[in-house]
């Protein structure tokens, strides 16, 4: 077993389909304890590189060592180690909480006591309600109940709270970060960057299968050594060039009709904002300044926004 803090390392992962590669040559850490977000939008090649490190998926090339087992040639080892809650889970519906989660600890040697279980997962009014009732956070937190039945070091946990309203997001997101307090090191994907921010200790940006940008949240967000950041939307499409000269404005970003002005004054941003928008006629809406966000950096990097088909 590896002596290393890393409990997951990955080397020059790929996975192609024909000529399109779904994942180009990432590599990275994972240290024991933390919980490790890869962040990006749809299609960037999140899933597919955590399906490929459970398992579910072939590497083309590149090598992953998971808890000190060589992804290629122990695999069964590392099943032992790991738990999976995947993007679109399939359960049986017509068995009840209880029923399900017993019938999942019975495919192990050893598994943790199931009523605690039930109760860390916040379901314990639904525990003989059959599965088919449960609302989408109930049977997100009851896939993350089968994914730790058998005490694994590492959790995977794909998308884990896309679809779910507000309360029930913070509700699961109480529950990963409850799970770290226990020691358990958690690989989340999501494409919602308060989601990164708030469970990350660090993150890894991946956009058309690479991974452009690894660090803490607030590093990542302090890299672009910008304070503020002021949006708006314009109906004419306006160059860049327009808005570079004006005071304290660090960088440019037009996405469609949304322009972004990044600045370290936002005070004489935007009064120099308004005077050219006097002087060039240019009507603008929707006007909003904020602090810089992990959204920014992928921004300044790419040039698109994170939820952006």
């Amino acid at each position: 077993m590896s002596e290393s803090s890393a409990i997951i390392e990955v080397s020059n992962l790929k996975k192609r389909y024909g000529n399109f590669y779904a994942v180009n040559g990432i590599s990275f850490e994972v240290n024991r304890g933390e919980v490790f977000g890869l962040l990006g939008p749809n299609g960037a090649g999140k899933s597919t590189t955590m399906e490929m490190l459970v398992g579910l998926r072939k590497p083309d090339e590149g090598t992953a060592t998971i808890a000190g087992y060589s992804l290629q040639k122990q695999n069964n080892q590392i099943k032992e180690q790991i738990g999976i809650q995947l993007q679109s889970t399939s359960l049986f519906e017509l068995l009840t909480v209880k029923e399900i989660i017993e019938l999942y600890a019975s495919f192990y040697k050893k598994h943790i006591p199931i009523e605690p279980l039930i109760d860390d997962m916040i379901l314990t009014e639904k525990k003989n309600s059959l599965v088919k009732s449960l609302s989408g956070g109930q049977k997100q937190r009851l896939a993350i109940a089968l994914a730790i039945v058998h005490d694994p070091q590492i959790i995977f946990l794909d998308e884990p709270t896309t679809g779910l309203d507000p309360q029930a997001r913070r509700t699961l997101w109480d529950i990963v970060l409850k799970l770290k307090e226990q020691g358990k090191t958690i690989v989340l994907s999501t494409h919602y960057m308060d989601e990164a921010h708030v469970l990350a200790d660090r993150i890894g940006i991946m956009d058309q299968g690479k991974l452009i940008a690894l660090d803490t949240p607030n590093n990542l967000v302090n890299n672009i050594q910008v304070e503020s950041a002021i949006e708006f939307k314009t109906r004419i499409p306006q160059k860049s060039e327009l808005f570079v000269p004006l005071q304290s404005v660090t960088n440019v970003v037009i996405n469609h009709d949304f322009v972004t002005l990044y600045t370290n004054n936002l005070q004489d941003s935007l009064i120099a904002l308004l005077e050219l928008s006097k002087d060039q006629h240019i009507e603008f809406s929707d006007l909003n300044t904020r602090t810089s966000t992990l959204e920014d950096v992928f921004l300044h990097m790419t040039g698109r926004g994170l939820r952006e088909e």
